[in-house]
């Protein structure tokens, strides 16, 4: 005869429930697993740990639980421009190189995002000597990349994908409140008139040009929700002095507390430091604006990196990560020339 107080109809926490399946887990680590929305009960995401239920059996599921963290000792190159520096169930974070798109377009199905998704999938193998050897787990077959935020087409270094929906929301949300923190080095053409300081502009973009507009007070309130407010903190790592020109480039360390479209180029070349190399937004590649007295830095595209990102993990509460990815080749190289004096 079976009574109410049985053990399968007794009502315990779901706490209780998760650590009898997973005997090896610390408690802590099973209350976080709840509270970020891995844990599922018939299909129903449950985040309260003392929530009383009956033991739920099979119908208790972990979500991702099979894909662990993959923590690189260096990074993994799976493509000529892309290369692996995180991945688990929830995100993964990737070196994107100059001339790869972060995300599909119209006019071009390779991306930073379809890359990942091929090399998961198997479609793509690892490259460049051992690294070539790296295999991951299987489970990392199933995983789906989403994007989170981009970076311009010919802009490098560190980027940010979702490997679920609920992780993508999240991770979003850091974003748009400014918790995820971004640091980017570019080169630009002149000094500050600070060493440091913040830049606070509105802007506006042009989807006809491709390229942002920096508005006055006035016409920002005219333009309503065109207008973005865009704010930018900005630290002089080096200056370098050209010839007997004396011309000034400025390495400078940008921290963007917003994230608008070509952002920290627009900034820069509205308060008169255009980045060197940039078509869009520096005179000086305009043939019919340059002045013939001063000629522009040869460089293929703008002189812009993102080499850092950090932000808290989407499903482990309390956990802030940061990733980072050094000056890629070409603006090492440039690097160099300016420090030898030559442009």
């Amino acid at each position: 005869m079976t009574t109410g107080d049985s053990t399968e109809n007794k009502l315990r926490p779901l706490l209780e429930w998760v650590l009898q399946k997973y005997p090896d887990t610390p408690k802590k680590r099973a209350k976080q697993w709840i509270t970020a929305g891995r844990v599922s009960v018939n299909g129903a995401i449950i985040r309260q740990p003392n929530q009383a239920m009956p033991d739920p059996h099979d119908a208790l599921e972990m979500q991702g639980r099979r894909c662990t963290s993959e923590t690189l000792e260096q990074e993994l190159r799976i493509h000529a421009r892309l290369g692996l520096l995180y991945i688990d169930a929830s995100l993964a974070v990737v070196n994107k190189g100059a001339g790869l798109l972060s995300v599909p377009s119209p006019h071009s199905d390779l991306s930073a995002l379809s890359v990942l998704d091929d090399f998961l999938a198997g479609r793509l193998r690892a490259i460049g000597g051992a690294t070539a050897r790296r295999r991951l787990p299987p489970s990392f077959v199933h995983l789906t990349p989403q994007p989170v935020h981009r970076l311009d087409q010919f802009t490098t270094g560190v980027l940010c994908l979702a490997m679920n929906p609920t992780a993508r929301a999240r991770l979003i949300e850091q974003f748009q409140t400014h918790r995820a923190s971004r640091q980017y080095v570019a080169f630009v053409d002149g000094r500050p008139k600070t060493p440091r300081g913040t830049w606070q502009h509105w802007l506006r973009f042009d989807d006809d040009n491709l390229r942002q507009h920096v508005l006055s007070e006035r016409a920002a309130k005219e333009a309503g929700d065109d207008a973005q407010k865009s704010v930018t903190h900005y630290e002089v790592i080096e200056e370098f002095v050209i010839g007997s020109t004396r011309r000034v480039i400025s390495k400078v360390k940008f921290n963007l507390e917003t994230g608008r479209t070509h952002q920290i180029r627009a900034q820069a070349a509205h308060e008169g430091l255009p980045l060197i190399g940039d078509r869009t937004y520096h005179p000086l590649y305009h043939a019919a604006k340059q002045d013939r007295r001063v000629a522009p830095i040869e460089f293929t595209r703008q002189a812009l990196h993102a080499e850092s990102l950090t932000l808290d993990h989407p499903d482990q509460p309390g956990t802030r990560m940061t990733w980072t990815a050094a000056l890629p080749k070409d603006l090492r190289q440039l690097e160099a020339s300016l420090r030898a004096g030559r442009a």
